[in-house]
Order: C-alpha cells, then sequence, then structure tokens
C-alpha cells in the first residue's frame, strides 16, 4: 500500500484501506502514530506536494450511530473554521470524508502539551505563568465575543511551541450559544469542572451554565501552574467533586510561600462557586497580575525575537534608545526581585533538610517530579501530608498487579 521505509507493517494495520479513502492518500501520506483516543488516532502526514508536516486526527464512525458522529465532527469542524484567524488556536488545515472514516487534518505542534512540559518543570514560575495565561485569556476572549464556549480547557488540550506561546485545540465539546442560551450537558474533565456543569447532573430543575465555565477551567490551570498541583483532588471522585461544589481549596503550603499576593487574588476571582461573580476574560486581563512592568519587557521582547529578522552588523552598532531603557528598567527590577529573593531565602542546613527537606523549593520539585512519574497523576497535598509520604504506598502499577484486577484511574 505505502513504500515507506521507517514504517513497520504494524504501524499500517489501522489504517482506512486505500480505496476507501482516495482523496486524502492522493494529497497526504500517513506516518507514525501521536496519539489515540476512544475512537480516533492522530498520525503525523506530509502533504505530498511540498513535503510539509502537518498532524490528521482520523476518527472512526463506524463505532456508534454515523448521523450522531458526523454531526459532532462537524460541529467542531464548524467552530474550527470559525475561529482559524486566532494565532493561538490550532489551525485547522484540510477535511475529508468517506464512508466510514472522517480526516481533520491539523498544522503540526511539534512542542507537545503543555501539560507534558509542567511533568517535566514540575511548577512555572510567576512571569512563565503570565505569558501562558495571558494568551489563553485572550484566546477566551476572543471565542466568548463569538459566544463559543470551549467545555474541556486544560494542560492537555493547550499545545507548546517556541517558548511557550500557545495553542489551543481539542474543540470536540465547543459549543457556540445562541442568545441567553444555557448547556446542561455533563461534558468535560472531572477536576477541571465548575460547580455549576455538576449541578446540572444532580439538581433537577437546575437552570444550566454558559461561558462562565471556561474561566472557572483557567482558574484550575493557573493554580496548576504556580504550585505543580492542582486546587482540586481526591482519590475518591465523589470527594472531589464535593471540594468542587463548595470551592474547597486553599494556598497553604510551601509552594505558595513565594507566590505573589496578585496571583492568589486573579485566581481567588476566577475560583468563585457563583458564576455571576466570577471573573470575565476581560476582566482577568485587566487583573493587577498583568501589570507588572518586568513582565511586559519580557514578554514583548520574547515575542519580537520570535517574529523579526536578525540585525545586520551595521544595525547592531546603532544607538537604540528605546531598547536601552527598556533594559535598565528590566534591570531594576531584576535587581529588586533579587534583593527580596535573599531577604525572604531559606539557608540551607542539615537541620532543615532533616526536619523538612519538602520546604526547601529546589528539592520539593524534584520529589514532586519524581512522585508524578511513578504514580502517573497530580496529587493534592493534604494538611499533615506532604507529596514525598506518598512513597509508603504502591505505585498504581504495582497495585493494579498486586490485586490482578483492572483499575480506572481519575
Amino acid at each position: 500500500m505505502f513504500e515507506d521505509p521507517t514504517m513497520t507493517r504494524e504501524m499500517y494495520d489501522d489504517l482506512p484501506e486505500e480505496s476507501d479513502a482516495k482523496e486524502f492518500y492522493a494529497k497526504y501520506e500517513p506516518k507514525e502514530v501521536l496519539g489515540r483516543g476512544l475512537s480516533s488516532v492522530v498520525r503525523r502526514c506530509v502533504r505530498k506536494t511540498d513535503l510539509q508536516e502537518f498532524a490528521v486526527k482520523i476518527i472512526d464512525v463506524t463505532e456508534q450511530s454515523w448521523t450522531e458522529d458526523r454531526d459532532s465532527v462537524m460541529k467542531e469542524v464548524t467552530i474550527l473554521q470559525m475561529v482559524s484567524r486566532n494565532a493561538n488556536i490550532i489551525q485547522l488545515v484540510d477535511v475529508f470524508e468517506c464512508t466510514t472514516f472522517i480526516f481533520l487534518v491539523f498544522e503540526l505542534i511539534k512542542g507537545g502539551e503543555l501539560f507534558d512540559y509542567l511533568t517535566e518543570v514540575v511548577e512555572l514560575s510567576e512571569r512563565e505563568t503570565r505569558f501562558v495565561m495571558r494568551q489563553l485569556f485572550e484566546v477566551v476572549k476572543f471565542l466568548h465575543d463569538l459566544n463559543i464556549v470551549h467545555r474541556d480547557l486544560k494542560p492537555e488540550n493547550i499545545l507548546i511551541q517556541g517558548k511557550l506561546e500557545i495553542k489551543v485545540s481539542d474543540f470536540g465539546f465547543a459549543v457556540r450559544l445562541k442568545e441567553e442560551q444555557l448547556l446542561k450537558e455533563l461534558c468535560g474533565t472531572p477536576g477541571y469542572l465548575a460547580p455549576e456543569v455538576l449541578k446540572c447532573s444532580m439538581i433537577d430543575g437546575f437552570a444550566g451554565y454558559g461561558k462562565e465555565v471556561d474561566m472557572w477551567a483557567c482558574g484550575v490551570i493557573m493554580y496548576t501552574l504556580l504550585a505543580g498541583q492542582p486546587p482540586f483532588w481526591h482519590r475518591k471522585q465523589m470527594m472531589l467533586l464535593r471540594n468542587i461544589m463548595e470551592g474547597n481549596y486553599n494556598f497553604d503550603g510551601p509552594e505558595w510561600e513565594d507566590i505573589s499576593h496578585t496571583s492568589k487574588d486573579l485566581i481567588a476571582h476566577l475560583l468563585i462557586v457563583d458564576p455571576k461573580n466570577r471573573f470575565t476574560a476581560e476582566q482577568a486581563l485587566q487583573h493587577p497580575f498583568f501589570e507588572s512592568i518586568e513582565y511586559a519587557v519580557w514578554a514583548e521582547k520574547r515575542l519580537r525575537k520570535s517574529r523579526s529578522p536578525r540585525k545586520t552588523p551595521s544595525e547592531k552598532g546603532k544607538f537604540d534608545a528605546k531598547s536601552k531603557f527598556k533594559a535598565a528598567i528590566a534591570a531594576v527590577c531584576a535587581t529588586q526581585r533579587l534583593q527580596a529573593g535573599l531577604n525572604r531565602q531559606q539557608v540551607l542546613t542539615f537541620k532543615t533538610m532533616a526536619e523538612d527537606p519538602y520546604r526547601v523549593r529546589g528539592i520539593r520539585r524534584v520529589i514532586d517530579g519524581c512522585a508524578f512519574r511513578i504514580y502517573g497523576h497530580w496529587v493534592k497535598k493534604g494538611e499533615d501530608q506532604n507529596r514525598a509520604a506518598l512513597f509508603e504506598n504502591f505505585p498504581k502499577r504495582d497495585a493494579t498487579k498486586n490485586a490482578n484486577v483492572s483499575k480506572t484511574w481519575v
């Protein structure tokens, strides 16, 4: 069928027959699998005319009713086409349809998911979090201005490229609301669900929910980026849902000691149980969290560096007053930040290490990173227990093996 020496026979097994998808195969050459879903697989593919790389989502519509599945996919396609002009949203390039499969060809983002990046670094700095969250809030504002609600915002659905430039993806649950329309479907990811979404399935006659659910998810994402753990987590799912409905989270623990009040204040305005009092995307963008001069200089410099051509030797020699002024501001801010950090820096001694190693930021990041790799999920720090204590328990792979049963992990 194909003549690609880099792919084995097994790698072709789940591909549609060439006779069933002639239009797609005429234009693209499928490559290795990048990811899998319940009824779909994502592969890298190459356009034959110019050898440019893309990602193709191949959806099997034979698993369910053809009409239902097709309508759902076509609704996603329509929304993606509406939002294609936004640079921070994944771009849909091509759509192909055959009797048993639908092919959605997207731009290929090689940086991977924000979630994967977070597992490597454990937590982001406030400056990095500002850069990511500003882009995310601008995307959400753009969507909400079009009356579109995403309904599944989470680090797994945020792709990164370059230096933390994001691309929001997976619009499978996205809906464009009619005027005054409220939704009632229970969909999304448990840890990111807003309280009003849960109430739709628990309270008879509940009116429904709207665009505010995306802002709740943004609050969960921002909390997770800064702390390296989500605000709501529990091994028992009912306790998790109860904590969400009550807005039961805190800023306790050593990971929050070095985080500014403005960061916590913005999160607090997003994780409000009553959606009427929750910040909108526009209000979030106007919050003092984004008013840092140092951040503005850093973000502008980062974007310009990735987009502007290099200067010639003659241009480098010219005096640029604007750049010098910005550099001076950045230097002053950096000096102030360094001085503040030295004033509150904990002296690292053997006694400190023995009594509470988790309080030392560098060691805490190592512990958290190892815990995630072993247990395969984020773990919420308890009042009298830190994540290092989890090493006393069985990792999930051992627990499954010992019980000799298959388990579903939240």
